[in-house]
């Protein structure tokens, strides 16, 4: 049997302060990854060792033997049953401040400590050496010996969404502390980078989504202003290949190669400030971005992009404020079907409608003129206004549809499976049913104004949202019966 060596790390140990905790959590990741980087960059110099090189992630264990209620109004930071719970961890200096106050609620509301120690789960060496760009994983074969016969590598029968999905099923009968293991969220950091050519410290804790690329120009301006006004909180701007400017005189470096998904960060001290992402076209693309998005936990996501005006009484340029969704866009189906109910969320809903009054100085009755709330439609086919009318025209009249697009049902829905907050309010760009189609030369005056007014809509809906209380904004609707601690 081949000998297996591991990193000498310290024994699990009890703490009752968040901050040891996470303290304890960070030495043995690093332990962890030096320890395999080191062995991988000998392996790859001097050839393959006699013994298998083996690492653990650090790991979380909480007990308790109580069914102490805690105030029922929180929706995360407690267990709801007895038990044991584990949750492996990931770069823990990037989740700092999410640990330590995650960790810190169980403590406070249970009155248990938590455990720290290594975990079962091998980390792959690909993810142990992604942070160190001196240090390439060559492909399979291309070393002078079979890698997985020496390291382990990644893993999809172990990295998938069976906690989040509600599928979760324990070995060992511990539940789940975190909705994400530590491979799935290695895994999801990686695809980040590689999707929209920024490292993930630089994401932000508000996220919108846009359809639309002068959305980003209108942003870059935005931000330009916000680091040249020493009130505003804004630290930094952050561009593709993690261009990045601290006032608003200096020029971004042009990106070598632009990603699939540009990504772009008005950055705060503390990770409150907004990321925006162009998402292309699509609900596959919906689904990619808010798949890896969301293993860094953010406080809410919105989509501000372009959609189809259902309604004779719409202009172009018109808003829509989503309090429904008609799901056709199937990429989600297998994961939460079509017949589980998106709700809107209440503060969503709100810091979109006051956002809206106070862009366009228009209140009330009045307010009505340019924004509809109702049902979206999201629709796999780009060019579904060419099919018989008789199928999808009656399926959007029945479901009282105000306004169809690629895109806001998937981000809607991947919020709701994932327990981050959402919303959507888009922008009339056409109307097919009405023979405004999306050409050249067809925009009014009106829609290029509405346009510019849009993205500082959905910046301001994320501002009075930034100000809100964490335990507010994470809504108990979003939670299921058997929910995990953490957020």
């Amino acid at each position: 049997m081949t000998q297996i060596k591991t990193p000498d790390a310290p024994p699990t140990e009890q703490f009752h302060d968040a901050k040891s905790a996470v303290a304890r959590l960070e030495e043995l990741y690093t332990q962890a990854t030096h320890f395999l980087c080191s062995h991988f960059i000998d392996a790859i110099a001097n050839g393959a060792p006699a013994e298998r090189i083996r690492a653990f992630y650090p790991e979380v264990l909480f007990k308790t033997s109580s069914y102490a209620q805690v105030d029922t109004r929180l929706s995360f930071g407690h267990v709801s049953a007895p038990g044991s719970f584990r949750a492996t961890i990931t770069r823990p200096d990037l989740f700092r401040s999410y640990l330590v106050q995650q960790i810190g609620l169980l403590i406070e509301n249970h009155g248990q400590p938590v455990s720290i120690g290594p975990s079962k789960t091998p980390m792959p060496v690909h993810f142990a050496v992604a942070h160190d760009a001196n240090i390439t994983v060559p492909q399979e074969g291309a070393a002078e010996f079979t890698l997985r016969d020496v390291f382990d590598v990644p893993d999809l029968s172990t990295t998938n969404d069976d906690i989040v999905n509600g599928t979760y099923v324990s070995p060992d009968g511990v539940g789940a502390l975190a909705p994400f293991t530590a491979q799935r969220v290695d895994y999801s950091l990686a695809r980040l980078s590689h999707y929209t050519a920024t490292d993930a410290p630089h994401f932000q804790n508000h996220v919108l989504f846009t359809n639309y690329q002068f959305y980003v120009s209108e942003f870059e301006a935005y931000a330009r202003a916000q680091l040249d006004d020493p009130a505003s909180g804004y630290t930094a701007f952050v561009s593709t290949d993690n261009a990045t400017i601290t006032t608003g005189d200096q020029p971004l470096a042009a990106p070598i190669k632009t990603p699939q998904m540009p990504t772009y960060h008005l950055k705060r001290a503390d990770g409150s400030g907004i990321t925006l992402v162009n998402i292309g076209i699509g609900p596959s693309n919906a689904k990619t971005a808010t798949d890896h998005i969301a293993v860094l936990r953010p406080h809410a996501w919105l989509m501000v992009g372009h959609c189809a005006g259902l309604r004779n009484s719409q202009a172009l340029g018109d808003f829509v404020l989503a309090h429904a969704y008609l799901r056709e866009d199937h990429v989600l189906d297998d994961d939460l079907p079509p017949w589980v109910p998106i709700p809107a969320l209440a503060e969503i809903q709100i810091a979109l409608e006051q956002a809206v009054a106070q862009v366009t100085n228009l209140e009330g009755y009045e307010l009505k003129r340019i924004m509809r709330t109702g049902t979206v439609a999201t629709y796999d086919d780009r060019n579904w206004e060419l099919r018989d009318q008789s199928g999808p025209v009656q399926r959007l009249s029945q479901s009282r549809a105000v306004a169809l697009d690629m895109e806001s049902a998937t981000i809607a829905a991947n919020g709701y499976r994932f327990r981050v907050p959402y919303g959507t309010l888009l922008c009339v760009s056409d109307k097919p049913l009405h023979g405004e189609l999306k050409l050249p030369g067809m925009a009014s005056d009106f829609y290029k104004t509405q346009v510019t007014r849009h993205l500082m809509i959905g910046i301001q809906a994320m501002e009075r949202l930034r100000d809100m209380p964490l335990e507010r904004i994470h809504s108990r609707k979003l939670r299921s019966f058997e929910e995990t601690a953490f957020l």
